[in-house]
C-alpha cells in the first residue's frame, strides 16, 4: 500500500511566532536521515526562523535545513535557486512565483515549478545526500544559484570533476567548535565551467542544458566523507532509482503501524503525525569506506569514532516519542542511546536539547525517562545500561557551571530537597522533574542489580512532597528558608513553573500518581481535581514570562478549561481520568480533542520534534504511556 498518499507534510506549517498551529516545516527527508530539503517562502525580518508558509505563492528557493524548531533554528543551511534570462547575486531577488497547487511536497520527492526561471526543480533525498532535476523550457542564459542565507560560506569549483565546494559555518543556538557543513554538489551534465562565478553572496553554476541533473553529499566531517556519503548512497543510480528507493523506505515505515482507520480524514492525520514521528531526531554520523562509523564532536571539534544523533530535546519527547519508538523504532532508539552517551563521553554530561549542540534551552535531565523507558522494554544490552546509569548518576549529583548542561540547582535539591524559588526559575518543574529523573534512575539500577543505589534513589523520588501546599492543593515554589512563595494564583504562568502553571503541572509527577491523588485526599478528590482542570476557566497571568507566549493563547482559544493540550506538560491529562478508573470520561476527551484540534492542516500547538504527533497516533490507538520507565499504557 502507498502509504505516502495520505501525508500532508504542510501539516502545522501554517504558523507565526504569535500562534502555533504546528510551527512545522515541509520537509522532504529519509526517517531519521540527516538532510533535510524544504521550500523557503520568505525570511521574515527579525523572525528568520519562520521561513515557511504554505499560503505564500513565492519561493526564494528550496533550502537545505536542519531546524527542528523555529525556537532553536537552523544550522548548515544554503538555498538552491534556478535563475534564467535575468541573473540576480542576491537570493531575495533570484526567486520566483509558484503554484502552490502544481507543487509535490512529499516526504520522499519534491517538485516546484519556479514560474520566472521557467525550470521544474525535482530533490529526492537520501540519508545524506539528495538527488536533483532541473527541466528548463527558456532558450535564455540558465544558472542554479548556490546562496548563502545564514553566516560564512566558501566556494570553491573543481572544474574537471564538475564539482562545488561548499562549506557554511552556521550554527545559530549551540555549543559548538570549528563547526562546518561541507556540502558537495556533483554536476552530471550540461556544466558550463567558463561560464560559472562566485558572486558576493553565492554561486552561479552556469547551465547550457534544458535538463541538469545534480547529486548533492552533506558531511560535517569533510568534503572527502560528503564524497564518500555520494559514492555510497547515490553511485551511478538513476534519478528514478533513488527516488523508488526513497519512496519505498517511506512506505515501510509507514507500514508499521497500520490500525483501522474509518475516514480518509483520519488516514491523513494518522500517516501525516507518523511520517513526523520518524523525522526527528536526525542522524549526525557517517560511515566511511571501511564501513566504520564517525561523528564531528562539536564539543571538542574533534572526529570520533561511533554514533551521533541531533535535534531533538528530551523534555518534548520523552512522554511520547521515545515510547512509540519502543514500538516502531527500536533498532534506531537504540542507536540513539549510543548516541548519547557518545556526547556524554565528550563533554561530560548527557544532551537535554542538541540542536548541532547542546542549546539547553528547556530544563531538567528528562533523558533520564527515555533511558529508563528502554530498559524497561528491553532495548539496548547491559553493557549500554551501566554506561547511561553512570551518565545519569553524574547530573544527578554534580552540577555544571553552565547552565545549558545536566540538573540546575541539583546540589541544593540534594542538600534540602528542593530546588529553591528564589535562588533558580522554573524551581517547582526542576524539583518534580529531578524526583520523577531519581525514580529512573533507581528503576534503571534495578535491572541492574544495583539495589542498594536504587533504594537511595527511591527514597530521592519523593521529593516532589516538599513543595506540595496543603493550603492551596497544589506544588508550590519554596524558597530556600522553607517559606512557600506569596501571591500563589493556579493560573500564573511562568517564573516557578516551564510554559506552565500549578493547575497544568498538579500531576507532573508520572511515577507518584497515586501518592499526588493521597495528597490530595484520595482517588475520588484526585478525579475531582481533574474535573477542576478542565472545568476551570482558561484565564491565565502572564508575570513569569513579561508577557503573552503563544501556548498561553492557544489554551485560551480552546475549550478546554486549563488542559493546554497545546503543549507537553497537559499530555497526559486527558488520560488521567482512566488511570484512576474512568476510562469512559477520557475516552470522551480524547476523542474530541482528536476530532476538534487535529485537522489534516494544523495541529493544537508546537508539535515538537514529533512529541504532539506521537500524542495523536497513541490516542487514536486508544492508550498512553502514562509513566515512561514503566512497560505500561492506560487504556481508554
Amino acid at each position: 500500500m502507498n502509504y505516502l498518499q495520505y501525508v500532508n507534510t504542510k501539516m502545522g506549517t501554517d504558523s507565526v511566532p504569535k500562534f502555533s498551529r504546528g510551527n512545522t516545516l515541509p520537509l522532504t527527508q529519509l526517517p531519521f536521515g540527516m538532510v533535510s530539503f524544504c521550500p523557503q517562502t520568505e525570511i521574515i525580518k527579525e523572525r528568520f526562523q519562520w521561513f515557511f508558509s504554505p499560503e505564500r505563492p513565492y519561493l526564494d528557493g528550496i533550502r537545505l535545513t536542519h531546524q527542528a524548531s523555529p525556537w532553536i533554528g537552523d544550522y548548515g543551511t544554503i538555498l538552491l535557486t534556478p535563475q534564467s534570462d535575468f541573473i540576480s547575486n542576491k537570493y531575495e531577488n533570484a526567486g520566483s512565483s509558484y503554484k502552490i497547487e502544481g507543487a509535490s511536497l512529499s516526504p520522499d520527492y519534491l517538485r516546484v515549478g519556479f514560474v520566472r526561471s521557467r525550470c521544474d526543480f525535482e530533490l529526492t533525498p537520501t540519508e545524506r545526500c539528495c538527488a536533483i532535476r532541473l527541466s528548463f523550457d527558456t532558450d535564455f542564459e540558465k544558472c542554479l544559484s548556490v546562496f548563502n542565507v545564514h553566516g560564512k560560506t566558501s566556494f570553491k569549483l573543481v572544474k574537471s570533476k564538475d564539482m562545488l565546494l561548499v562549506a557554511n559555518d552556521y550554527c545559530e543556538k549551540g555549543d559548538v567548535k570549528d563547526f562546518k557543513t561541507y556540502i558537495v554538489i556533483k554536476v552530471l551534465n550540461g556544466l558550463d565551467v567558463e561560464r560559472s562565478r562566485e558572486v558576493e553572496n553565492g554561486f552561479h553554476l552556469a547551465l547550457n542544458d534544458e535538463n541538469v541533473e545534480l547529486r548533492v553529499g552533506i558531511s560535517y566531517i569533510s568534503f572527502e566523507m560528503a564524497m564518500q556519503s555520494l559514492r555510497a548512497e547515490c553511485g551511478k543510480k538513476s534519478f528514478e532509482k533513488i527516488k523508488k528507493e526513497a519512496t519505498k523506505g517511506w512506505n515501510e515505515h509507514l507500514a508499521r503501524l497500520t490500525p483501522e482507520l474509518k475516514t480518509k480524514r483520519e488516514k491523513q492525520i494518522f500517516y501525516s503525525c507518523l511520517y513526523r514521528a520518524f523525522l526527528f531526531p536526525h542522524k549526525a554520523y557517517e560511515v566511511d569506506k571501511g564501513g566504520n562509523k564517525l561523528f564531528y564532536s562539536p564539543y571538542n571539534g574533534k572526529i570520533k569514532d561511533g554514533i551521533r544523533y541531533t535535534d531533538h530535546g528530551a523534555w518534548d519527547t520523552y512522554r511520547t516519542s521515545f515510547p512509540l519508538f519502543a514500538i516502531i523504532a527500536r533498532k534506531e532508539y537504540e542507536e540513539m542511546l549510543y548516541g548519547m552517551l557518545s556526547d556524554y563521553e565528550c563533554c561530560g554530561y548527557l544532551p537535554r536539547w542538541s540542536s548541532m549542540g547542546e542549546v539547553g534551552c528547556m530544563p531538567s535531565t528528562l533523558v533520564d525517562a527515555i533511558i529508563a523507558h528502554a530498559v524497561c522494554t528491553g532495548i539496548g544490552n547491559r553493557e549500554l545500561h551501566n554506561g547511561l546509569l553512570d551518565a545519569m548518576l553524574h547530573h544527578a549529583t554534580i552540577e555544571s557551571s553552565d547552565p545549558r548542561y545536566g540538573r540546575n540547582g541539583i546540589e541544593k535539591y540534594n542538600e534540602i530537597g528542593y530546588v529553591p524559588a528564589d535562588l533558580y526559575k522554573e524551581s517547582v518543574n526542576l524539583t518534580l522533574d529531578f524526583a520523577y529523573g531519581d525514580w529512573c534512575i533507581a528503576q534503571v539500577a534495578l535491572a541492574l542489580g544495583k539495589t542498594e543505589l536504587a533504594s537511595t534513589y527511591l527514597k530521592r523520588s519523593q521529593g516532589y512532597k516538599h513543595l506540595f501546599d496543603p493550603s492551596v492543593g497544589y506544588f508550590r515554589g519554596k524558597d530556600l528558608a522553607g517559606n512557600f512563595v506569596k501571591d500563589f494564583d493556579p493560573s500564573r504562568w511562568g517564573g516557578y513553573f516551564t510554559e506552565s502553571g500549578a493547575y497544568q503541572c498538579l500531576f507532573a509527577v508520572p511515577h507518584a500518581l497515586n501518592e499526588v491523588a493521597e495528597l490530595l485526599g484520595g482517588k475520588q478528590e484526585a478525579l475531582n481535581r481533574i474535573d477542576e482542570i478542565f472545568e476551570a476557566e482558561p484565564r491565565f497571568r502572564v508575570h513569569g514570562y513579561g508577557g503573552e507566549i503563544h501556548e498561553m493563547s492557544e489554551m485560551a482559544l480552546a475549550d478546554l478549561g486549563q488542559c493546554a493540550i497545546s503543549n507537553q506538560p497537559s499530555f497526559s491529562i486527558p488520560f488521567l481520568h482512566a488511570y484512576f478508573g474512568q476510562r469512559e470520561i477520557s475516552r470522551a476527551i480524547v476523542r474530541r480533542i482528536c476530532e476538534q484540534y487535529f485537522t489534516p492542516d494544523s495541529y493544537p500547538g508546537d508539535e515538537d520534534t514529533g512529541s504532539m504527533s506521537a500524542w495523536y497516533i497513541f490516542a487514536t490507538l486508544g492508550k498512553f504511556p502514562i509513566c515512561p520507565g514503566k512497560n505500561e499504557f492506560v487504556e481508554i
